[in-house]
């Protein structure tokens, strides 16, 4: 049984300020001196990284499309075993998700099956009454959701905030938190979002640290707390990497880090390591060499358009990828990655090891996608079917090699990617959790080198 105390923090739209309250929820509950578990509704791979500043443990994505319904609570009762209370950041609007699949990896699904409390962050700016007839709307649109009371934010005055409270108390929900209209707490973004916690440093922990003292001052922690008491217990077992792979004796698996490659899920790492490999984390833009004893490549997502001068400087390295990859190890490149193996990126030189050439865009591909694997690979077997997810403001060219790594299937078809020797290298991030027997695969196929 899972007994954590839990709230889910959402929003009628994004911009209300949900990422704002949450983290400095997690931030004021840690400082509290209780150990808070993050996680973040969808594919963000940003907002865990501030989540986990604030907490000081692993950001989690609870994603029902590309992970499936049925791992939404194992997955939370793994990240959250032993902790006070957890706290779950929605996504977009509360009851918005995957396009046109109705509820599906949406925060109030993933509420739905957390049986957890919700508390709705509201944009009060520029409305008094109305803003409970929002409340009341949100609140009765799916009677399995719970909407445990509001906080408002962007409240502009004593006087604005005696109306909302007015209005909300013939709605029957409690006013668990006011947040006056302040200039925004300094987190930069740039084309895909937040600029990443690992590019940020100190900034970023002055940041988290404004978010929990302005969460402090004007919410009501107790009442919060026993909201989130009140989540009954779950009957779901934990999700354990262990028990999702084989283990065999350890070969290096070599992950790229540091702040051009920050897009991971946590449980990649936990599952390569379940799997028998031993995980060492490189740094492309300061290492010169990969790990030693290396015997499988894993490349995230991250902002490599942000640093294509450094990781091209880097020779050394760009060679030793290069001679690995030609060598015939497995390579799992997905998006950052990609760009990373390709023959330049911005006129910059990069590993080479795909013959394509990669430039930044205008247009900004997002969204979630169903994929078919077209080819054998050390990730999937030809035909295994995965879901996955684009988020990416640059073009490759060719989009595909020829023989291409998946074949889309939403939201129109056409085929992406590369594989060729051992490398597996595409546009898609997927999360590994759904599939726990591609981690097996890869492992296995380090272990044959």
């Amino acid at each position: 049984m899972v007994n954590v105390p839990r709230l889910v923090i959402a929003a009628p739209a994004s911009g209300s300020g949900k990422t704002t309250v949450a983290t400095g929820l997690m931030a004021a509950f840690a400082a509290r001196g209780l150990t808070v578990s993050p996680h973040k509704v969808g594919p963000d791979y940003i907002d865990p990284g501030y989540h986990s500043l604030a907490t000081g443990r692993p950001g989690r994505n609870l994603d029902a499309y590309m992970c499936g319904t049925d791992l939404i609570a194992p997955l939370f009762a793994h990240g959250s075993a032993g902790c006070d209370l957890a706290v779950v950041e929605g996504v977009m609007g509360l009851y918005d998700g995957a396009s046109g699949q109705g509820e599906l990896a949406s925060t109030a699904q993933v509420a739905k099956l957390l049986r957890a409390p919700v508390v709705l962050v509201v944009d009060a700016s520029s409305q008094s009454r109305s803003v409970a007839a929002l409340v009341h709307g949100f609140a009765s649109w799916d009677p399995e959701v719970r909407i445990g009371g509001v906080i408002l934010n962007k409240v502009a005055s004593d006087r604005h905030e005696a109306l909302l409270r007015d209005a909300l108390d013939e709605s029957g929900l409690p006013v668990l938190g006011v947040l006056r209209r302040a200039p925004q707490v300094a987190t930069p973004s740039r084309h895909l979002g937040l600029v990443p916690v690992a590019e940020r440093q100190g900034d970023a922990v002055d940041a988290v640290r404004a978010m929990g003292e302005r969460v402090l001052a004007g919410c009501d922690l107790d009442a919060l707390m026993a909201l989130a008491r009140s989540a009954p217990a779950l009957a779901d077992e934990a999700w354990e990497p262990a028990y999702a792979v084989v283990e065999r004796p350890r070969p290096v698996v070599a992950v790229a880090g540091g702040a051009a490659f920050t897009f991971a899920y946590a449980e990649h790492a936990e599952l390569l390591t379940a799997a028998g490999a031993e995980v060492v984390v490189f740094d492309p833009l300061r290492d010169e060499k990969l790990p030693a004893g290396t015997a499988g490549l894993v490349i995230g997502g991250g902002f490599p358009e942000m640093y294509a001068p450094e990781l091209s400087a880097n020779e050394p390295l760009r060679r030793a990828v290069t001679e690995l990859a030609l060598g015939g190890a497995p390579v799992a490149a997905e998006c950052a990655g990609l760009l990373y193996l390709a023959r330049e990126l911005d006129g910059k030189p990069m590993c080479g090891v795909l013959d394509a050439e990669a430039r930044m865009s205008e247009r900004l591909t997002l969204g979630y996608r169903q994929a078919v694997a077209v080819s054998d690979s050390p990730l999937a077997v030809a035909g295994t079917r995965m879901r996955g997810h684009e988020f990416h403001r640059t073009v490759l060219e060719p989009g595909a090699g020829t023989t291409p790594a998946w074949g889309m299937h939403q939201p129109e078809r056409r085929v992406e990617g590369y594989v060729q020797r051992g490398v597996h290298a595409s546009y898609l991030h997927t999360h590994w959790a759904a599939t726990p027997s591609v981690a097996g695969r890869f492992v296995e196929h380090c272990r044959a080198r």
